[in-house]
């Protein structure tokens, strides 16, 4: 079909995702979708996988695409450009979940609802969230990638080492400094 794959409906490309990123920085209107289109099933994961919402995940997920096409042009090309996508996308979660900690509400069950609540009270529950979300946020940026891609998203050490383009020695590294200084900042939710 004239160049259109039937599947995604952009144009066939042959181009590494470095060159896709350099040609839309050079403004070619189809490259930025291309390289999208080719990781998008990834990028949303990544988002369901943080936010642990759809809709926290959708609204963060465009945003993070509205980033990554404003700002090609300051990727560094020290990682791969799948790598520097998943962190921009990583940090509109987080970025997400922080606005949404402003909003949170939890929902009155109605009168004749069954008790289905398994004894937490649900306000702790938010308020553990809420905890834990200003903790990964308090970390450094390289260990909070690390911990989450570890610890919240089940990638291995090798495969986050090779998405975020470091040893996986200082993966774990990242996560053990990551995990220690969580243990301290969330050390009062502990039960005695």
């Amino acid at each position: 079909m004239d160049g259109i794959d039937e599947v995604d409906r952009c144009p066939r490309t042959d181009r590494s995702d470095s060159e896709l990123l350099a040609a839309h920085t050079a403004g070619d209107p189809a490259a930025f979708r291309a390289l999208i289109s080719r990781h998008e099933r990834y990028l949303w994961a990544v988002a369901v996988r943080t936010t642990r919402d759809p809709d926290d995940a959708a609204d963060a997920l465009q945003e993070a695409l509205l980033n990554a096409h404003r700002n090609a042009s300051r990727f560094r090309g020290d990682a791969q450009v799948r790598s520097w996508l998943h962190r921009v996308v990583v940090n509109a979660c987080f970025d997400k979940l922080r606005r949404n900690t402003a909003r949170v509400s939890v929902e009155l069950p109605e009168e004749d609802a069954p008790d289905l609540s398994d004894g937490i009270d649900p306000a702790d529950r938010v308020v553990f969230r809420l905890d834990i979300t200003a903790a990964l946020a308090a970390l450094p940026e390289h260990q909070r990638l690390a911990v989450v891609a570890v610890d919240v998203e089940g990638f291995s050490v090798a495969e986050t080492a090779a998405l975020l383009g470091v040893a996986p020695g200082t993966v774990k590294s990242r996560c053990a400094r990551g995990r220690a200084e969580l243990a301290k900042l969330l050390g009062h939710l502990r039960t005695p």
